[in-house]
């Protein structure tokens, strides 16, 4: 397998592109078992008003069709939320990679539980990018993870 820092890269690119383009920062890639890049992808809720276009969802359909998924690697700056767990689960990904897990844990525990190779890599910079953001934009961050009774801008915490 290619060095896990060097596939976190293409996702964190990915969260870099999402918030420039003034959504959540959430990059994903799908590659094979060599490295190879199948799909990347971003978190568009925002710029496609679609509650499903997750990170890893955006990589997952950019990757296009395969007849087995067991062998790839998902890449993701942040923990997957319970839809992308189960997007993993659904389709047997084997390997899921994560850039960080402080700001939000999501289903990895319940991947690595059902035999998914999960490696959480506690990168610094995933931690400050979405540490800013949800400082910034708690609103969307809030959305994002389906926190209803969250702070909006109209009314702060």
């Amino acid at each position: 397998m290619t060095e896990p820092d060097a596939l976190l890269a293409v996702a964190y690119d990915e969260a870099l592109r999402g918030r420039a383009e003034g959504g959540v920062p959430i990059g994903a890639a799908l590659f094979d078992a060599d490295g190879t890049l199948l799909g990347r992808g971003h978190n568009c809720r925002v710029q496609n008003d679609d509650p499903s276009a997750h990170a890893e969802t955006d990589a997952f359909r950019a990757a296009g069709r395969r007849r087995d998924y067991r062998s790839t690697i998902m890449v993701t700056t942040l923990s997957p939320c319970w839809y992308c767990s189960g997007l993993v689960r659904q389709f047997g990904i084997g390997t899921v990679i994560i850039g960080e897990a402080r700001t939000f844990h999501g289903g990895h525990d319940w991947l690595a539980d059902h035999g998914v190779r999960v490696l959480v890599l506690d990168d610094p910079r995933c931690v400050a990018l979405m540490t800013e953001f949800i400082a910034d934009r708690p609103d969307l961050w809030f959305e994002d993870i389906g926190g209803a009774d969250a702070p909006t801008r109209e009314t702060p915490a």
